[in-house]
């Protein structure tokens, strides 16, 4: 198994090596820049000679309630990094994917469902960023899958700090990062084209169709008691 890292991040180089990959690069850059994702597909060509699979995972997060920005501009990276980054660089992956009968994994979030309080930039890009591979599915089956992957709270050094800043140390939500990527690996084995993992996030989209209302009491409720305290404005 060969496997390219787009980014510089030895550890996670060193896990997959561990794993089994026997081959791996890692091509620092940012998928933010154009040139910069045409260079990380270039160069997995040069060195593999094809491309099998692309998972688009870059994203960062921003907690702030939108009004309470100084600068507008300043919500902009959110949808550069989450958005624009995995549109860019699948734009170059296409035509290797299709010689290849490649797959596209899709790493959302579970914020794209619900109107997650104080991430409202955020939640956008996550919400466009499934329906423009839902878009690309149709434009390119049979050739191309496409999964696209919902996760919920992960316990990473990125979203625990402010579960327990914000929600309190006894958050339950969070799954652990191996549960997680283990059911992602076993969802894409089977050919899923989306996957909510932990599973009982499905039932979080059920209740926003059948019960929207309920779904909206229960954020506000959550803002006004857990959320708004911390990001109240001077």
């Amino acid at each position: 198994m060969h496997c390219y890292i787009c980014g510089k991040n030895d550890v996670v180089a060193e896990t997959s090596r561990q794993l089994g990959s026997g081959d791996v690069i890692i091509i620092p850059g940012d998928v933010a820049e154009v040139e910069d994702c045409k260079e990380f597909i270039d160069e997995a060509i040069h060195h593999f000679g094809k491309l099998d699979h692309l998972i688009n995972d870059a994203g960062v997060t921003q907690s702030v309630v939108f009004e309470d920005y100084i600068h507008i501009q300043a919500a902009n990276p959110i949808m550069d990094i989450n958005f624009w980054g995995s549109t860019y660089i699948t734009y170059f992956a296409i035509p290797h994917l299709r010689k290849s009968k490649g797959k596209v994994i899709v790493i959302t979030s579970g914020a794209e469902t619900i109107a997650l309080p104080v991430a409202s930039v955020y939640s956008a890009s996550k919400a466009a960023l499934i329906r423009f591979f839902e878009t690309l599915r149709i434009e390119l089956n049979p050739d191309i899958k496409i999964t696209i992957v919902f996760p919920g709270v992960v316990a990473t050094d990125m979203t625990t700090p402010r579960c327990i800043e914000h929600y309190g140390s006894d958050f339950i939500f969070t799954e652990t990062v191996s549960r997680c990527a283990k059911g992602i690996f076993n969802g894409i084995f089977r050919g899923e084209t989306y996957i909510e993992e932990p599973s009982w996030m499905k039932w979080i989209y059920v209740m926003k169709n059948v019960c929207p209302e309920i779904v909206e009491y229960v954020l506000i409720y959550i803002y006004i008691r857990s959320l708004k305290p911390f990001f109240k404005r001077d």
